[in-house]
This record gives structure tokens, sequence and C-alpha cells, in this order.
């Protein structure tokens, strides 16, 4: 998929260059699962504990140059074998075929006129890569035993990827062929290349993936080597670091949910043909026909022969477009920075304005986002805010006050203030919020700006620079737009100009204009979490569920409770307890300065 599928093809077989003890190979395993389970790093030495990690794995690699099951020729060899295939088993190739583009790589090309809302594009069942389908595959016995494989789709399906792909005989061979060899997300960037965004808000996301990436993997090595239900699997002989980091990167940036046959649930897929397609602002033109059972795309817009066909992939921020897909999209109309606001347990009005904010269905602590557009915050976050910062006497009033339960439905409305002073007091707390965090960068927008004007510079390293500037920018904007309402809400107080009355008919509806929905507050959502969030917590509900004795899940691996694997039961505990006390330490930093901040302005 576009710039996704900028790669470097590997365009040779190899076997493995030299022998490699069992036993040198699981003592380094064992080193890497040991490392990725121990306790979170202090804060500051993040970067310390990533380049250790990657020290680790850079040994891995080493010592396994040259097992991957790779092809020969190139991508594009491959694509009328696709073609083909896809005709055989009932797609749509009429109208299109896949070319190469300057910018963003291999994609779909119109060979003909198609207008706005056509059908042209249409992928059944049969073809795509399902979590059921590997389920009832060679992966199938040991799905049904590893609590990792069940919880989480993305890797079930990732390891289905490597499975089939080892396979010369299987379904889906003239797919995977035509699949990236390399990917551009941070799995793959040099550590210079990573280190261009350690100031960057999405650092931490960076490391996150890589080290979860590494703790599956080392986790899946033994088990691969151990498990008998592991024994068939085509990967016993030849599991490497590059094999699974092709295929969590595979799924990564082509996963999509489908409903399942019966329409009741819904499950991960890989969707041939149709992911390769590239991304721009748009809307969602993509669905699923239950009753022909086939995933169907109509155009976005009208397309002339010999243009590009593109689809919207969603509302991603560009930090989720770089670590998840491996691009940048320059104009990006849904760009956001993520922001960790929470209400310290220790002050004073802190039950009241939990109570409040539960009314609202907000979390006294979450992450929100601060948005490229203006304002810059969405109704739910403009509700935090409020409530935030409101004095002990307008807290009563949200509680036990006249038509108190209906004021709760005001909160996300821009157009009707707390009072003069609430809107005073958020949006200055916006205003050194935003710039407090832009002095954690190590270059200003200037030079980053200037940095992008070098010919020489890698597409990692662009896009690196990329995303922090555009990360500066929001917080920039964020900046002046807090200036100009506090500036406007002064004058309002100075003058003395009345509240404006709400009316009920007005009250079950948010008018943020920046926000996407006008849903009542309690039941928006909150600002969406990132994948790699998303899959945390799914880990999370699986170990709720697992009894003692079964497989434990805590962060991508799964433990052995049984009695025979001590070592791996003290790691889980350590694990556990890593997660709660970094939770911990990040919650009250954020909500020590968050609370500094606004007492100043009290």
């Amino acid at each position: 998929m576009g710039k996704k599928s900028r790669v470097k093809t590997q365009k040779s077989g190899g076997g493995a260059t030299s022998a490699v003890s069992p036993k040198d190979m699981m003592n380094i395993i064992s080193e890497l699962l040991q490392k990725c389970s121990s306790p979170a790093p202090a804060p500051g030495k993040e970067w310390e504990e990533y380049v250790q990690i990657r020290s680790l794995v850079e040994r891995i690699r080493k010592k396994q140059k040259g097992l991957s099951v790779i092809f020969d020729g190139t991508r594009e060899d491959f694509f009328p074998e696709l073609m083909a295939w896809a005709a055989e088993n009932g797609a749509s190739t009429e109208g299109f075929e896949i070319a190469n583009f300057p910018e963003e790589g291999f994609g779909l090309k119109a060979t003909r006129d198609i207008k706005a809302e056509e059908l042209f594009l249409w992928i059944p069942r049969n073809m795509l890569m399902t979590v059921e389908s590997a389920k009832n595959s060679v992966l199938g016995l040991l799905y049904s035993q590893d609590r990792i494989l069940q919880a989480m789709g993305n890797i079930a399906l990732a390891f289905h990827l490597l499975c089939e792909r080892a396979d010369p005989n299987s379904f889906w061979l003239p797919y995977i062929k035509t699949l990236p060899s390399e990917y551009d997300t941070p799995l793959y960037f040099e550590e210079e290349e990573v280190h261009y965004l350690q100031s960057a808000q999405a650092i931490n996301d960076v490391y996150s993936q890589y080290k979860n990436t590494a703790r599956q993997y080392a986790y899946f090595y033994k088990v691969i080597q151990t498990h008998p239900n592991a024994s068939k699997l085509p990967l016993k002989d030849a599991f490497t670091f590059d094999d699974y980091r092709w295929a969590v990167s595979s799924v990564m940036t082509r996963q999509n949910q489908i409903p399942t046959e019966d329409g009741n649930r819904v499950t991960l897929a890989l969707i041939p043909l149709w992911d390769m397609c590239n991304h721009t602002n748009g809307l969602i033109t993509t669905g699923y026909n239950l009753e022909d059972d086939r995933c169907e795309c109509v155009a976005l817009q009208d397309y002339k022969a010999d243009e590009q066909i593109y689809i919207f992939y969603g509302t991603r921020s560009n930090a989720e477009f770089v670590i998840h897909n491996g691009f940048f999209f320059d104009n990006n109309s849904h760009d956001r920075v993520k922001i960790k606001l929470g209400v310290s347990k220790s002050e004073r009005l802190y039950a009241m304005k939990a109570e409040v904010l539960a009314r609202a269905g907000i979390p006294s602590s979450s992450i929100f986002a601060l948005h490229c557009s203006e304002p810059p915050i969405s109704a739910q976050l403009l509700a935090f805010l409020r409530v935030f910062c409101m004095s002990e006497d307008e807290l009563k009033e949200y509680l036990v006050g006249e038509h108190a339960i209906d004021k709760i439905f005001t909160l996300g409305n821009a157009e009707f203030p707390v009072s003069w002073d609430n809107e005073i007091k958020l949006w200055t707390f916006l205003e050194t919020r935003a710039a407090l965090l832009l002095k954690t960068y190590k270059t200003t927008s200037e030079a980053d700006r200037s940095l992008l004007e070098k010919p020489d510079l890698s597409f990692h390293f662009k896009i690196a620079i990329k995303l922090r500037l555009a990360e500066k920018e929001i917080l920039e904007k964020a900046v002046a737009s807090g200036q100009a309402k506090r500036e406007y809400f002064q004058k309002k107080l100075e003058e003395g100009a009345p509240l404006p009355k709400y009316e009920e008919s007005n009250i079950s509806m948010l008018e943020n204009s920046v926000s996407d929905s006008k849903l009542p507050i309690i039941l928006g959502k909150l600002e969406e979490a990132d994948e790699a969030g998303e899959q945390e917590l799914k880990m999370t509900e699986a170990l709720s569920e697992v009894n003692a004795g079964g497989d434990v899940l805590v962060n991508g691996d799964s433990k052995q409770l049984n009695g025979t694997n001590t070592e791996n039961e003290e790691t889980l505990h350590r694990e556990e307890s890593a997660m709660k006390t970094d939770d911990a330490k990040e919650n009250v930093e954020e909500i020590t300065e968050c609370n500094k901040v606004a007492e100043g302005q009290s």
C-alpha cells in the first residue's frame, strides 16, 4: 500500500550462512525476554533501555543472517500472478491496474473513467486471510492452546502469514509474494533515525512498539522450539526476528476489521488487492456486503483513466501513520497530538471534580488530544478542562444546583461557559500546558524546516523530522488559540457581559465547532487510543480471564504458571508490578504539572 510499499526487495533466497548453536541462541533469546519483561526504566532512561534491547536484537539478527524465507524476483514480477489469482477467485480486476507512483510507491491506477461512488472493487471472503482462516490452518492446534494468539488477532494473523509464506502450496502465495519485503515503520529505522524522534511526543509509542515486538518474538521463539503443538509448524527450523518483524509489519500496515460469516462479530483480515490503495483525505468508502459475502469499495471521487485511485484510511494522526503505516501524510486534516491530563487525588476538590466528570462520562485522568484545527480541543476536552478549573461554588452548582443534571450536558458546549473566570482559567491553562510541551523539543520549528530542505535526507530521517515538526506546529497553534481565547473572555469579564442562557432544546447536544460528533457528551467517545494502547487493553482483558495454572498474558507474553516454569512466573510478577508503577509515575508527574499551572491561575 502506497508509501508503506517503499522497500528494498531482496532478490535471492538463501539458507543459513553458518551453524548457530541452539543453546547459544536460546540463551540470547532468554536474555532478551528478561530484558523486555523487566520493570519500566526510570524517567529519562527510556532511550538507554531502547538501545540495550536493540543491541540484543542485533546480536540475534547477526546470528540468523540468511535463515529467513524470501522469494526470488521483485514485487512487480508477481503482480500479474496476483491479478490472475484474484480474477480466478471472483474478485474484480477490470478498470484498474497496479502501477508505481513517484511519491507513494505502488498503488492502483484507473484504466478507464470511474465515477464517484461507483463500485469498482470487490474481494470475496475466500481470498481474505483472517483470524478464522488462521484457526483452520496448520496454526490451529497451537492457537487452541495459546492465550496470546486467542486474545490478539493481529499476532495470530502474523503467524498465519508466516506459516503460509513458508508453504510452497499455499492458496495465498500469489498475494504473499507481492507484499513488501521491508517496511518504513520505526521497527525498520536505524538507531540514529530513531534518535531524531527522541523529543517527539510519539517517542514513547515508538519505544513501546519495539519493546513489545522484541518481547513477543522472544516468547514465541521459545514456544516454537518447546511447545508440542508447535512441532509441525513450518517455522520450527527457521523463525528469525526479521521474519517476525516482517509479519507484524505486514499485518500492522494492512489489517482491517470485517464481520464474521454469521455477522455477529468482527474479525481481523488482510484484504488482497484492495490493500494496494493509497491514502488521501475523505470518507470511508469500503464496506462489507454480507449478502454477497465480499468486501466492496466504491470510488471516493471521480477518476480519469491513468489517475491514481485513493481510499481514506480513517481519522488517524500522523504519529499513527508513521508508527503503524510507515508514512507521513502532509495534508492530514485529522492530525493531533496526544496530551495526558488528570485531576490529582491529593487535591482538596478532587472528589467533587471526579463526581462531575463521572456524571459526564469522562474519567478523572485520561489521554486527550490537541487537534490541528481551530479551536484545537474537542468537546470532551473542553468539558474536562472546565471541570478541572472549576471553583468549589461552581462544582456545587453542577452537583446540587438547580438543573444540575441538565447542566452536565452543557459542559462540552462551547456556547455555554461555566463562567467568564472559568473560561479564562481553562484557556490560560491550555496555553501554558502547550507552551511547556514545546519546551521539551530539542530543536525549533525553524530548524526542522531548514533540515527538511537538505537534499540528502533518507526517507526515515525525513518522516521523523516531519512528525516532530507537525507536533510543534499543533502545539504552537494551541498556544496562539489559548492566548486569543483568554484575551476574548478576559474582555467579556471586564465588560460585565452576561453569560449566555441555555434552553432545554439545546442542552442535549454538543455544539463545539471542532467536534466530529454532536452526541450527548455522556455518549461521546473520548479521544481514541492508539493501536498500541488497544493491544495493551486486549492483553489486560485476557489476563483477567485466565485462571491459575493456565497461560497468563502480560504485554504480549504468555507465561506458563503450572509449577514448571518458575522463571516465567517471577517475570510475570515483575512485569505486573512494573506496569502499575509506570502508570502511577506517569499519572503523578502529569497531574502534578497540570495542577501547578492551574493553581497558579486561581
